[in-house]
């Protein structure tokens, strides 16, 4: 890959490059192209797989079928579906779940952060589902990346799988630089998709041992306020109760099972994990103690 783009950049001299297929999703050879290729941005959409072709061939009709402009461009991931207030009030009430309403938005990140820095474990049930394998903070198990026993917890407990594998860094975008080896994140797509695996600066290593792998790396989510609001405004309010501007991410489905899609499947996967609490937009539901 680094060889084929080497070429691409001397043939031509562009400074952006756009990949598609399945080995976009390899966070480990896109930064290694964004660092030694010659290209100075990369753009890869969310879904870059199989399932972007859907994308594609629409994409294709709307501009080569119907002749539209080209004027699109895809800097979020929250296509899918969204689920209203009273819809996830109605499937609590009529299976009987207990729950609390929270109207007040605040009151919803407050409880959330609490929670976070207590060492419980949240799935976190907002707003469209994301488009793409990787969960950016819509269909999301969140932790306190401080503590290093939440790597282990989250993989023992929650996702049942082996206790080494990693998770991922959401950082807010303007304090990126200062955790991560990757220069103006703002303008990097793919780290919004949480598509590039970064160096961690060595003095921050220890701030954030979680998601910090043993070669000193992290597949970075960089989270923007126009793109991510209420995501941004919990990691926000995560750093001044805490001064540490990133939490743990990983997607909120078991071992063997796909993303939850819907509060049915959010609150199923809840009750078979160790997950300590469930936040289905302003709703707030704990297990039975």
């Amino acid at each position: 890959m680094l060889n084929m783009a080497k070429a691409l950049h001397r043939e031509t001299g562009l400074r952006r490059l756009c990949l598609a297929g399945g080995v976009a999703l390899n966070s480990v050879a896109n930064s290694r192209l964004l660092r030694e290729s010659g290209f100075e941005e990369l753009y890869i959409q969310p879904s870059p797989g199989d399932g972007g072709g859907a994308l594609g061939g629409a994409l294709y009709v709307y501009h080569h079928v119907l002749n539209n402009p080209r004027s699109f461009v895809m800097d979020h991931a929250y296509w899918w579906q969204a689920h209203s207030h009273d819809a996830i009030r109605q499937f609590l009430v009529e299976s009987g779940i207990r729950h609390e309403f929270i109207g007040d938005e605040d009151g919803v990140l407050d409880r959330t952060v609490e929670t976070l820095k207590a060492g419980n474990v949240v799935g976190w049930f907002n707003g469209r589902f994301e488009w793409g394998p990787r969960a950016l903070g819509n269909r999301s198990i969140l932790g306190d990346l401080r503590r290093a026993e939440m790597k282990d917890i989250v993989n023992t407990k929650i996702k049942f799988r082996e206790p080494y594998r990693p998770f991922a860094p959401s950082i807010l975008a303007e304090h990126c630089e200062s955790f991560f080896d990757l220069a103006h994140p703002a303008q990097q797509y793919p780290a919004r998709f949480m598509l590039y695996l970064v160096d961690v600066k060595p003095e921050k290593r220890d701030v954030i041992p979680a998601t910090t792998h043993a070669n000193g790396t992290g597949r970075v989510q960089v989270v923007s306020r126009d793109t991510t609001p209420r995501y941004y405004r919990l990691i926000e309010r995560f750093h001044q109760a805490t001064g540490v501007p990133v939490i743990l991410n990983t997607s909120f489905n078991l071992k063997g099972e796909p993303v939850v899609n819907t509060p049915r499947e959010a609150y199923s996967s809840f009750m078979r994990s160790g997950i300590d609490l469930l936040v289905l937009d302003q709703f707030l539901v704990w297990k039975e103690k």
